[in-house]
């Protein structure tokens, strides 16, 4: 089922998919327009496989609404739901994941071809393998439900009980026997030596969990053995043995130490006895898999994230609490070391870190794997803790006869003071191994409550910075750039700001980073481009022909492949002249990718822009790079003009900055000039251009058109 509001999306995505086969069957396509239309194609259709999810339709949050209505009010939790995005701001990967029962998350442009087939083929494979263990759930109720009082019975040990009982009852006996079963179902030899007791009758119950060569009866070994090698039960003259098939491949044998003397009609009523035995013990065997599959890992055969959540309710409602420590364990790097040296590899790397965290905490801690490469530790403070865990990554894993060194990164929290339950601790765990993973791989962090209140503002302001955007309640002002020696006024630097409706400024170094963050910035970014211009060209019909515009543009937005594309398009709609606009960029931004930015530069100089370095002498700029940029101009940053005072000896960077600009060619820019000494040093430095209150605050657009009318024209 594709929900999406983009006709275009559904058309590329069938176009992508219709012609492919998964898993040996075409695909076949539901499709849905809005999130309403959804809903009510989701009332009647129940057998879908996967949802691919659009985030944003009639509201910014349809998508992710639509999820908590699948799997709440319309219960279905078979089915798999990719999210898909085109704008990755409106919904967080990391919060998405966290919050919402999704089971993939892409961005459209991401999703190749190829990626789209492998995304969906791999969720079919996990709604297949979920159906089936749902179905083989559901027939084993049914059988339950619908059988005599044996099939009632769990466990192997009493099903084989129950099989002795009614066998007797049936047949109106009182013999002695056992039920052994092969302990290895791997192993297919026609000796008994692999037989174990599982149930046995008073005569022969000191033999429990005993070989069948404990037996001292010859008799009894030969025809338990005979009935192996022939595959068939056997009905002695003394003894008699009765064969369970079982798909499961796991040898049942019934050994009774009396020769049944049968009737036609008595030995189909055993055989249908038997049947009914086999299929009982299929789903003995069954239920014995399921409850594996459901609580533990396959390759490493510790609990599983659910298994560890039931251990952490029971944790928590218990006086353990008081001293127990939950820890994620997030082995660093383990991707590139799977990516470089194979899946099988990297299974033995998991599968030998888990022995060791067993060998050393699994008698005193519960230990569970819960991500590919994250494992979760929960004991007692004094155990859990950073420097135990972290000592086992000191010495090299012996994996495949290689020698591997690995290191770690925790996030702990401890539960003595904690008011949530276990998936809410397993969530803030998880917090906590982010920020150290953020910090310094190879450390860890505690949980605090100021991780989780600080990401919960960070949300909440990113929503209302998308709401303030689509609201218009964002706007540019205008800060003028002067000639310091005649006063004349050069243009303005464009920046933007953010009132709220209640009145109150959301200072920029506080929502920027957000923006950024969420992906928002680069339509944000887009806007504030085309606003300059437009009022670019609205100050040159005012008669200002000389006036050049700055904008400011962030790396995500730089880095956007689309960039160079929306400048073009913003010059050529709005006719703003290109060698009026500047574009603003950081240092810090110029010296991550030299030669990527050198490429774009180039670019965007044969369009006619010009390009100023920003904030320039707090990025530890490379001078070799610096020489090979294609710029126009270097802005000291207000820092550098703030230590200008009266002193002489202060300021000297803003004069090395000046004069690096000179011998570059460059023209230099002061920023944050606030009084009369400042722009005199300056301009004894060299430095001709400045900004900053001394001159103007930043303006809206009818201040500037009255400061520009009333500013004298010197």
């Amino acid at each position: 089922m594709i929900i999406d509001d983009d006709p275009d999306v559904h058309s590329a995505t069938t176009f992508a998919l219709g012609s492919l086969e998964i898993q040996h069957r075409p695909l076949s396509f539901l499709h849905a327009y809005s999130a309403s239309e959804a809903r009510a194609i989701l009332e009647t259709e129940s057998d879908i496989a996967i949802i691919l999810l659009d985030v944003v339709m009639e509201q910014e949050d349809a998508g992710l609404q639509l999820v908590n209505y699948i799997r709440k009010s319309l219960r279905l939790s078979d089915v798999r739901i990719i999210l898909r995005t085109g704008q990755p701001g409106y919904a967080p990967e990391i919060d998405a994941i966290r919050d919402y029962d999704i089971n993939d998350y892409k961005t459209k442009s991401e999703l190749t071809r190829t990626k789209l087939y492998t995304a969906v083929t791999s969720a079919i494979r996990s709604y297949e393998q979920i159906c089936d263990i749902n179905a083989s759930r559901h027939g084993l109720e049914n059988v339950i439900n619908a059988s005599t009082e044996l099939m009632a019975l769990h466990g192997l040990s009493h099903f084989a009980e129950g099989v002795l009982t009614q066998i007797n009852h049936l047949l109106g006996i009182s013999a002695e026997g056992f039920i052994c079963a092969r302990q290895n179902p791997l192993v297919k030899d026609e000796r008994p030596d692999d037989l174990h007791i599982v149930a046995a009758t008073k005569a022969f119950s000191d033999l429990l969990e005993q070989p069948i060569s404990a037996i001292r009866q010859t008799k009894a070994i030969d025809i338990i053995t005979k009935s192996l090698a022939e595959g068939q039960s056997i009905y002695g003259s003394d003894a008699t043995v009765l064969r369970f098939n079982n798909p499961a491949r796991k040898d049942f044998t019934l050994y009774l130490e009396n020769g049944l003397r049968l009737n036609d009609m008595d030995k189909r009523l055993l055989e249908v006895f038997c049947s009914n035995v086999s299929v009982g013990l299929d789903n003995v065997v069954l239920t014995s898999r399921l409850h594996n599959y459901a609580f533990y890992d396959v390759l490493t055969g510790l609990s599983n994230r659910l298994k560890l959540l039931q251990t952490l309710n029971e944790i928590i409602a218990s006086p353990l609490k008081n001293h127990s420590t939950l820890s994620l364990i997030d082995i660093d790097h383990f991707a590139e070391t799977n990516d470089a040296l194979g899946h099988h590899f990297g299974d033995l790397l998991l599968y030998s870190v888990a022995q060791r965290l067993s060998n050393h905490f699994g008698c005193e801690c519960k230990l569970a794997r819960v991500g590919s490469d994250t494992f979760a530790l929960v004991g007692d403070q004094k155990l859990v803790c950073p420097e135990n865990i972290l000592a086992l990554f000191t010495k090299p894993f012996d994996v495949d006869n290689q020698e591997v060194q690995l290191s770690a990164t925790i996030g702990l929290i401890k539960l003595d003071e904690y008011d949530g339950d276990g998936s809410e601790a397993l969530k803030d765990t998880n917090i906590a191994l982010k920020r150290a993973k953020t910090h310094q791989r190879g450390g860890y962090e505690y949980f605090t409550r100021s991780m989780g209140v600080e990401i919960r503002e960070r949300v909440l302001l990113m929503h209302a910075l998308r709401a303030a955007f689509e609201h218009q309640r964002l706007f540019v002002v205008y800060q003028p750039q002067i000639d310091i020696r005649s006063g004349k006024i050069l243009g303005a630097e464009a920046l933007l700001r953010w009132r709220t409706d209640d009145g109150k400024f959301i200072p920029p170094d506080q929502f920027i980073p957000i923006a950024e963050y969420s992906g928002l910035i680069v339509d944000i970014g887009e806007w504030v481009l085309r606003s300059a211009c437009h009022e670019l060209v609205y100050l040159r019909g005012l008669g200002y022909t000389d006036f050049q515009m700055a904008v400011n543009v962030s790396q995500v937005q730089f880095s956007h492949p689309l960039f160079l594309q929306t400048l073009n398009k913003a010059l050529e709609d709005t006719k703003a002249p290109p060698q009026f606009v500047e574009l603003e960029i950081t240092e810090s931004m110029a010296m991550k990718d030299p030669e990527l930015l050198i490429k774009t530069l180039r670019q965007i100089k044969q369009l006619g822009v010009s390009i100023s370095i920003d904030d320039f002498g707090t990025g530890f700029s490379s001078l070799s790079h610096l020489q090979k940029l294609d710029i126009d101009k270097l802005k000291i940053d207000r820092a550098f003009v703030n230590d200008i005072q009266e002193n002489a000896s202060e300021g000297s960077i803003a004069k090395m900055i000046v004069q690096l600009g000179q011998n570059l060619g460059l023209a230099v820019i002061a920023e944050g000039v606030e009084n009369q000494m400042q722009a005199d040093t300056l301009l004894s430095y060299g430095c001709n251009l400045a900004q900053g209150y001394f001159y103007a605050k930043p303006l809206t657009r009818a201040d500037l058109h009255a400061w520009l009318e009333n500013r004298p024209s010197h």
